[in-house]
């Protein structure tokens, strides 16, 4: 199991788990339960950049669409195809299976995401 308090969370509810220089992103279980069954996942192609709070893909549900941002700047170097094969991996395990994209990024990545207690308490508001 994932040590949630070791992530970086995003107020537009992405989380993030940096190792060295490379960033894997995905989505909060919150994130996961607000849109309900999820059936679709665009992602960006691997080499794309993309600037802190840029839209980098979609998720849709049986409920809405709803856009992905980046929390973080930086090039893509992986995509998660088991989430575009099967989205409803971000239902079942948005934090171990359902990761979105890896990013290598810059120094200061995490600069203004929230821990893990600012972001229960951001969503609780």
């Amino acid at each position: 199991m994932t040590d949630l308090t070791a992530l970086k969370y995003s107020e537009e509810h992405e989380w993030v788990a940096l190792d060295g220089s490379v960033a894997t992103v995905g989505i909060t279980d919150f994130a996961a339960d607000a849109l309900g069954d999820i059936v679709f996942v665009e992602l960006p192609a691997v080499g794309t950049t993309f600037a802190r709070g840029a839209v980098f893909g979609e998720a849709e549900s049986t409920k809405s669409v709803s856009e992905l941002y980046a929390p973080v700047a930086g090039t893509i170097t992986e995509i998660n195809q088991a989430v575009v094969d099967d989205p409803a991996l971000l239902n079942s395990s948005p934090f171990e299976d359902a990761w979105l994209v890896k990013v290598e990024v810059a120094d200061g990545a995490l600069d203004g995401l929230l821990d893990r207690d600012a972001y229960v308490a951001h969503t609780e508001g």
